[in-house]
Protein backbone atom coordinates (compact mmCIF):
# COMPACT_ATOMS: atom_id res chain seq x y z
CA UNK A 1 0.00 0.00 0.00
CA UNK A 2 1.32 3.27 -1.03
CA UNK A 3 1.33 5.26 2.64
CA UNK A 4 3.34 2.65 4.36
CA UNK A 5 5.92 1.99 1.29
CA UNK A 6 8.15 3.69 2.98
CA UNK A 7 8.40 1.56 6.11
CA UNK A 8 7.94 -2.08 4.40
CA UNK A 9 10.96 -3.92 3.14
CA UNK A 10 9.82 -5.19 0.15
CA UNK A 11 12.25 -7.52 -0.39
CA UNK A 12 11.52 -8.76 3.35
CA UNK A 13 11.42 -12.80 1.33
CA UNK A 14 12.33 -12.41 -2.21
CA UNK A 15 15.59 -14.00 -2.48
CA UNK A 16 17.43 -17.10 -2.57
CA UNK A 17 16.05 -20.44 -0.57
CA UNK A 18 12.89 -19.12 -0.20
CA UNK A 19 10.66 -22.20 -0.59
CA UNK A 20 12.84 -23.99 2.02
CA UNK A 21 12.10 -21.95 4.72
CA UNK A 22 10.15 -23.35 7.67
CA UNK A 23 7.04 -21.62 7.82
CA UNK A 24 5.07 -21.25 11.24
CA UNK A 25 1.50 -21.88 10.45
CA UNK A 26 -1.40 -21.99 12.92
CA UNK A 27 -3.23 -25.56 12.37
CA UNK A 28 -6.68 -24.30 11.24
CA UNK A 29 -7.78 -28.01 12.07
CA UNK A 30 -7.17 -26.38 16.22
CA UNK A 31 -9.97 -25.34 18.19
CA UNK A 32 -11.52 -22.37 16.53
CA UNK A 33 -13.18 -19.73 18.79
CA UNK A 34 -16.22 -17.43 17.82
CA UNK A 35 -16.85 -14.16 19.27
CA UNK A 36 -20.42 -14.07 20.69
CA UNK A 37 -22.96 -11.66 18.85
CA UNK A 38 -23.29 -7.88 19.25
CA UNK A 39 -26.67 -6.26 20.17
CA UNK A 40 -28.02 -2.74 21.08
CA UNK A 41 -26.60 -1.34 24.67
CA UNK A 42 -23.03 -3.18 24.01
CA UNK A 43 -20.00 -1.00 24.38
CA UNK A 44 -17.28 -1.33 21.19
CA UNK A 45 -13.80 -0.30 22.07
CA UNK A 46 -12.32 2.11 19.93
CA UNK A 47 -8.38 1.75 19.36
CA UNK A 48 -5.75 3.20 16.95
CA UNK A 49 -2.95 0.13 16.61
CA UNK A 50 -0.95 2.39 13.74
CA UNK A 51 -1.61 5.79 12.57
CA UNK A 52 -2.76 8.36 15.30
CA UNK A 53 -6.16 9.74 15.34
CA UNK A 54 -4.83 13.20 14.17
CA UNK A 55 -8.35 14.69 13.86
CA UNK A 56 -10.85 14.35 17.08
CA UNK A 57 -13.74 14.88 15.08
CA UNK A 58 -13.15 11.89 12.85
CA UNK A 59 -13.39 10.30 16.05
CA UNK A 60 -16.19 11.79 17.26
CA UNK A 61 -18.07 10.92 13.79
CA UNK A 62 -17.75 7.59 14.94
CA UNK A 63 -18.61 7.55 18.18
CA UNK A 64 -22.32 8.94 17.09
CA UNK A 65 -22.29 6.81 13.83
CA UNK A 66 -21.84 3.94 16.42
CA UNK A 67 -24.17 4.91 18.90
CA UNK A 68 -26.73 5.14 15.79
CA UNK A 69 -26.38 1.54 15.45
CA UNK A 70 -27.31 1.45 19.61
CA UNK A 71 -23.84 0.97 21.11
CA UNK A 72 -21.75 2.74 23.51
CA UNK A 73 -18.20 3.79 22.50
CA UNK A 74 -15.03 3.59 24.85
CA UNK A 75 -11.62 5.01 23.51
CA UNK A 76 -8.85 3.45 24.32
CA UNK A 77 -6.59 5.20 26.85
CA UNK A 78 -3.70 6.05 24.19
CA UNK A 79 -6.12 6.65 21.40
CA UNK A 80 -4.80 10.46 20.69
CA UNK A 81 -0.89 10.07 21.33
CA UNK A 82 1.08 10.38 18.77
CA UNK A 83 5.20 8.93 18.20
CA UNK A 84 5.68 10.46 14.67
CA UNK A 85 3.16 8.65 12.55
CA UNK A 86 2.05 6.31 15.37
CA UNK A 87 -0.42 6.14 17.58
CA UNK A 88 2.07 6.51 20.37
CA UNK A 89 4.27 3.30 21.40
CA UNK A 90 4.06 -0.15 20.20
CA UNK A 91 4.28 -1.01 23.71
CA UNK A 92 0.88 1.61 24.50
CA UNK A 93 -0.94 0.08 21.95
CA UNK A 94 -0.86 -3.15 22.30
CA UNK A 95 -2.03 -2.17 25.69
CA UNK A 96 -5.16 -0.61 24.32
CA UNK A 97 -6.09 -3.99 22.85
CA UNK A 98 -4.72 -6.03 25.71
CA UNK A 99 -6.84 -4.13 28.01
CA UNK A 100 -10.07 -3.76 25.72
CA UNK A 101 -10.28 -7.84 25.42
CA UNK A 102 -9.68 -8.37 29.37
CA UNK A 103 -12.50 -5.52 30.23
CA UNK A 104 -15.86 -7.31 30.50
CA UNK A 105 -17.83 -4.36 29.88
CA UNK A 106 -16.36 -4.24 26.26
CA UNK A 107 -18.75 -6.42 23.69
CA UNK A 108 -16.27 -5.70 20.40
CA UNK A 109 -13.12 -3.63 19.87
CA UNK A 110 -12.94 -2.28 16.48
CA UNK A 111 -9.93 -0.05 15.05
CA UNK A 112 -10.58 3.94 14.18
CA UNK A 113 -8.69 3.64 10.84
CA UNK A 114 -5.58 1.63 9.31
CA UNK A 115 -2.03 3.11 8.45
CA UNK A 116 1.13 1.54 9.32
CA UNK A 117 2.10 -0.34 12.43
CA UNK A 118 -0.31 -3.19 13.40
CA UNK A 119 2.57 -5.64 12.66
CA UNK A 120 5.18 -4.23 15.34
CA UNK A 121 2.52 -5.18 17.87
CA UNK A 122 2.01 -8.73 17.24
CA UNK A 123 4.72 -9.89 19.54
CA UNK A 124 3.26 -7.85 22.10
CA UNK A 125 -0.32 -9.01 22.26
CA UNK A 126 -1.53 -11.39 25.39
CA UNK A 127 -3.26 -13.93 23.50
CA UNK A 128 -4.28 -16.20 26.60
CA UNK A 129 -6.20 -13.37 27.41
CA UNK A 130 -7.87 -12.73 23.58
CA UNK A 131 -8.56 -17.01 24.03
CA UNK A 132 -10.05 -16.63 27.47
CA UNK A 133 -12.34 -13.42 26.17
CA UNK A 134 -13.19 -13.84 22.58
CA UNK A 135 -14.75 -10.48 21.48
CA UNK A 136 -15.72 -9.54 17.91
CA UNK A 137 -12.31 -7.53 16.63
CA UNK A 138 -12.34 -5.50 12.94
CA UNK A 139 -10.77 -3.61 10.80
CA UNK A 140 -9.51 -4.27 7.77
CA UNK A 141 -6.10 -2.43 5.76
CA UNK A 142 -3.38 -2.44 7.84
CA UNK A 143 -5.56 -4.13 10.95
CA UNK A 144 -5.00 -7.56 8.37
CA UNK A 145 -1.96 -7.59 10.26
CA UNK A 146 -4.24 -8.28 13.77
CA UNK A 147 -6.86 -9.57 12.26
CA UNK A 148 -4.82 -12.88 10.80
CA UNK A 149 -2.11 -12.90 14.13
CA UNK A 150 -5.23 -13.21 16.30
CA UNK A 151 -6.55 -16.03 14.51
CA UNK A 152 -3.36 -17.66 13.79
CA UNK A 153 -2.07 -17.67 17.84
CA UNK A 154 -5.38 -17.57 19.38
CA UNK A 155 -7.58 -19.19 17.18
CA UNK A 156 -10.23 -16.24 17.64
CA UNK A 157 -12.54 -15.53 14.32
CA UNK A 158 -11.78 -11.93 13.55
CA UNK A 159 -13.38 -9.45 10.78
CA UNK A 160 -12.41 -8.10 8.07
CA UNK A 161 -14.35 -5.18 7.94
CA UNK A 162 -15.23 -1.18 8.64
CA UNK A 163 -13.10 0.70 10.54
CA UNK A 164 -14.31 3.47 12.59
CA UNK A 165 -13.87 6.17 10.11
CA UNK A 166 -15.16 4.17 7.09
CA UNK A 167 -18.07 5.14 5.85
CA UNK A 168 -21.37 3.69 7.61
CA UNK A 169 -23.88 3.33 4.57
CA UNK A 170 -26.46 0.99 3.80
CA UNK A 171 -24.15 -1.46 2.04
CA UNK A 172 -21.71 -1.61 5.00
CA UNK A 173 -24.35 -1.10 7.44
CA UNK A 174 -26.36 -4.10 6.43
CA UNK A 175 -23.41 -6.61 5.71
CA UNK A 176 -22.16 -5.48 9.50
CA UNK A 177 -25.65 -6.19 10.92
CA UNK A 178 -26.48 -9.48 9.08
CA UNK A 179 -22.72 -10.56 10.48
CA UNK A 180 -22.22 -9.31 13.76
CA UNK A 181 -25.19 -8.47 15.34
CA UNK A 182 -28.09 -10.82 13.40
CA UNK A 183 -25.77 -13.95 13.27
CA UNK A 184 -26.88 -15.03 10.09
CA UNK A 185 -25.16 -17.53 7.57
CA UNK A 186 -24.37 -14.98 5.01
CA UNK A 187 -24.34 -14.85 1.82
CA UNK A 188 -22.01 -12.03 -0.01
CA UNK A 189 -23.29 -11.38 -3.53
CA UNK A 190 -22.22 -7.86 -5.07
CA UNK A 191 -24.45 -5.29 -6.04
CA UNK A 192 -26.49 -5.83 -9.47
CA UNK A 193 -27.54 -2.17 -10.52
CA UNK A 194 -27.16 -1.06 -14.05
CA UNK A 195 -28.52 2.81 -12.69
CA UNK A 196 -28.80 4.27 -16.49
CA UNK A 197 -26.31 1.72 -18.31
CA UNK A 198 -27.98 -0.73 -20.78
CA UNK A 199 -25.34 -3.07 -18.14
CA UNK A 200 -24.15 -3.29 -15.25
CA UNK A 201 -21.06 -1.29 -15.20
CA UNK A 202 -19.98 -0.96 -11.96
CA UNK A 203 -18.57 -3.89 -9.10
CA UNK A 204 -19.00 -6.78 -11.92
CA UNK A 205 -17.14 -10.35 -11.53
CA UNK A 206 -14.60 -11.52 -13.12
CA UNK A 207 -14.69 -15.05 -13.22
CA UNK A 208 -10.36 -16.30 -13.38
CA UNK A 209 -11.54 -19.63 -13.18
CA UNK A 210 -15.23 -21.42 -12.50
CA UNK A 211 -16.65 -23.78 -10.15
CA UNK A 212 -16.69 -23.71 -6.43
CA UNK A 213 -14.69 -23.90 -3.72
CA UNK A 214 -14.80 -24.60 0.07
CA UNK A 215 -12.46 -23.93 3.41
CA UNK A 216 -11.32 -21.54 5.91
CA UNK A 217 -11.31 -17.59 4.69
CA UNK A 218 -8.07 -16.51 5.37
CA UNK A 219 -6.57 -12.84 4.04
CA UNK A 220 -6.67 -9.17 3.89
CA UNK A 221 -4.42 -6.48 2.73
CA UNK A 222 -2.14 -7.77 0.50
CA UNK A 223 0.96 -6.07 0.78
CA UNK A 224 0.43 -6.26 4.68
CA UNK A 225 0.09 -9.98 4.20
CA UNK A 226 2.88 -10.35 1.78
CA UNK A 227 5.64 -8.58 4.90
CA UNK A 228 4.26 -11.39 7.40
CA UNK A 229 4.54 -14.46 5.39
CA UNK A 230 7.09 -16.69 7.08
CA UNK A 231 6.03 -15.27 10.73
CA UNK A 232 3.95 -17.31 13.14
CA UNK A 233 1.23 -14.97 12.95
CA UNK A 234 0.00 -16.39 9.62
CA UNK A 235 -2.38 -19.36 9.41
CA UNK A 236 -2.09 -22.29 7.74
CA UNK A 237 -2.96 -21.74 3.54
CA UNK A 238 -3.79 -25.71 3.09
CA UNK A 239 -6.64 -25.90 1.72
CA UNK A 240 -8.24 -22.56 2.67
CA UNK A 241 -9.94 -19.91 0.74
CA UNK A 242 -7.42 -16.66 -0.12
CA UNK A 243 -8.71 -13.28 -0.32
CA UNK A 244 -7.46 -10.08 -0.83
CA UNK A 245 -7.73 -6.39 -1.30
CA UNK A 246 -5.15 -3.23 -1.68
CA UNK A 247 -4.61 0.12 -2.63
CA UNK A 248 -2.86 2.84 -4.45
CA UNK A 249 -0.31 -0.08 -5.79
CA UNK A 250 1.11 -0.07 -9.24
CA UNK A 251 0.42 -3.39 -10.82
CA UNK A 252 3.99 -4.30 -11.12
CA UNK A 253 3.89 -4.34 -6.93
CA UNK A 254 0.53 -6.23 -7.18
CA UNK A 255 2.50 -8.59 -9.49
CA UNK A 256 6.05 -8.95 -7.01
CA UNK A 257 3.86 -9.49 -3.97
CA UNK A 258 1.61 -12.26 -5.52
CA UNK A 259 4.70 -13.73 -7.04
CA UNK A 260 6.19 -13.68 -3.26
CA UNK A 261 3.41 -15.80 -1.74
CA UNK A 262 3.55 -18.38 -5.00
CA UNK A 263 7.21 -18.74 -4.69
CA UNK A 264 6.46 -19.62 -0.70
CA UNK A 265 4.61 -22.47 -1.93
CA UNK A 266 1.48 -20.71 -0.06
CA UNK A 267 -0.84 -20.23 -3.78
CA UNK A 268 -0.88 -23.70 -3.99
CA UNK A 269 -1.91 -24.86 -1.01
CA UNK A 270 -5.67 -22.80 -1.71
CA UNK A 271 -8.80 -24.30 -2.46
CA UNK A 272 -9.92 -20.79 -3.57
CA UNK A 273 -9.20 -17.48 -4.25
CA UNK A 274 -10.64 -14.19 -4.31
CA UNK A 275 -9.39 -10.75 -4.96
CA UNK A 276 -11.88 -8.05 -3.96
CA UNK A 277 -10.77 -4.60 -4.97
CA UNK A 278 -7.50 -3.13 -6.02
CA UNK A 279 -8.44 0.81 -5.74
CA UNK A 280 -6.12 3.17 -7.35
CA UNK A 281 -4.06 0.59 -9.14
CA UNK A 282 -4.09 1.66 -12.45
CA UNK A 283 -1.88 0.30 -15.14
CA UNK A 284 1.52 2.37 -15.00
CA UNK A 285 1.93 5.32 -17.00
CA UNK A 286 5.42 4.91 -18.09
CA UNK A 287 6.44 4.68 -21.30
CA UNK A 288 7.18 0.78 -21.52
CA UNK A 289 3.63 -0.18 -20.85
CA UNK A 290 2.08 -2.42 -18.30
CA UNK A 291 0.64 -5.61 -17.67
CA UNK A 292 -2.94 -5.33 -15.86
CA UNK A 293 -4.70 -6.97 -12.56
CA UNK A 294 -6.25 -9.30 -14.97
CA UNK A 295 -2.83 -10.38 -16.49
CA UNK A 296 -2.04 -10.93 -13.19
CA UNK A 297 -4.80 -13.23 -12.87
CA UNK A 298 -3.79 -14.73 -15.87
CA UNK A 299 -0.26 -15.31 -14.99
CA UNK A 300 -0.36 -16.56 -11.44
CA UNK A 301 -3.81 -17.80 -10.35
CA UNK A 302 -5.46 -19.45 -13.55
CA UNK A 303 -3.01 -22.00 -13.66
CA UNK A 304 -3.97 -23.17 -10.26
CA UNK A 305 -6.96 -24.28 -11.64
CA UNK A 306 -9.30 -23.58 -8.44
CA UNK A 307 -12.38 -21.81 -8.42
CA UNK A 308 -11.55 -17.80 -8.26
CA UNK A 309 -13.00 -14.38 -9.08
CA UNK A 310 -11.87 -11.02 -8.70
CA UNK A 311 -14.28 -7.96 -7.97
CA UNK A 312 -15.93 -9.04 -4.62
CA UNK A 313 -16.87 -5.98 -2.28
CA UNK A 314 -13.35 -6.30 -0.18
CA UNK A 315 -11.13 -3.17 0.14
CA UNK A 316 -10.65 0.31 0.64
CA UNK A 317 -14.24 1.32 -0.83
CA UNK A 318 -17.35 2.84 0.96
CA UNK A 319 -19.50 -0.57 0.09
CA UNK A 320 -17.93 -2.76 1.90
CA UNK A 321 -18.14 -7.00 3.06
CA UNK A 322 -17.64 -7.77 6.34
CA UNK A 323 -15.88 -10.77 6.23
CA UNK A 324 -15.02 -13.19 8.97
CA UNK A 325 -11.32 -14.76 9.00
CA UNK A 326 -11.03 -18.53 9.95
CA UNK A 327 -14.18 -19.23 9.25
CA UNK A 328 -15.45 -21.99 6.63
CA UNK A 329 -17.20 -20.81 3.31
CA UNK A 330 -18.02 -21.69 -0.05
CA UNK A 331 -17.16 -19.70 -3.00
CA UNK A 332 -18.95 -19.63 -6.35
CA UNK A 333 -16.68 -18.27 -8.36
CA UNK A 334 -19.28 -18.33 -11.81
CA UNK A 335 -21.42 -16.24 -10.02
CA UNK A 336 -18.96 -14.28 -7.44
CA UNK A 337 -20.41 -15.16 -4.20
CA UNK A 338 -18.97 -16.09 -0.65
CA UNK A 339 -21.61 -18.31 1.42
CA UNK A 340 -20.64 -19.28 4.87
CA UNK A 341 -21.08 -22.44 6.46
CA UNK A 342 -21.97 -21.13 9.92
CA UNK A 343 -23.20 -18.01 11.81
CA UNK A 344 -19.75 -15.98 12.18
CA UNK A 345 -20.98 -15.26 16.04
CA UNK A 346 -22.51 -17.62 18.77
CA UNK A 347 -25.77 -16.08 19.63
Amino acid sequence: MTDRRHFLNTTLLASLGLTNMNFAFRDTKAKTLKPTALKKGDTIGLVCPAYSAFVKEDVQITIESLEVLGFKVKKGDHIFDRYGYLAGSDEDRAADINKMFADKSINGIMAMHGGWGCARILPLLDYKTIQQNPKVFIGYSDITALLLGIFAKAGLVTFHGPVGSSTWNNFSVENFRNMLIEGSIVQMNNPTKKGDNLVQVDDRIYTINGGKATGRLIGGNLTVLSHIVGSPYVPDFKGNILFLEDVGEDIYRIDRMITQLKIAGLLSQLSGFVFGKCTDCPPSKGGYGSLTMEDIFEDHIKPLKIPSFSGAMIGHIKDKFTVPVGLEATIDAGVGSITLSEAAVNK
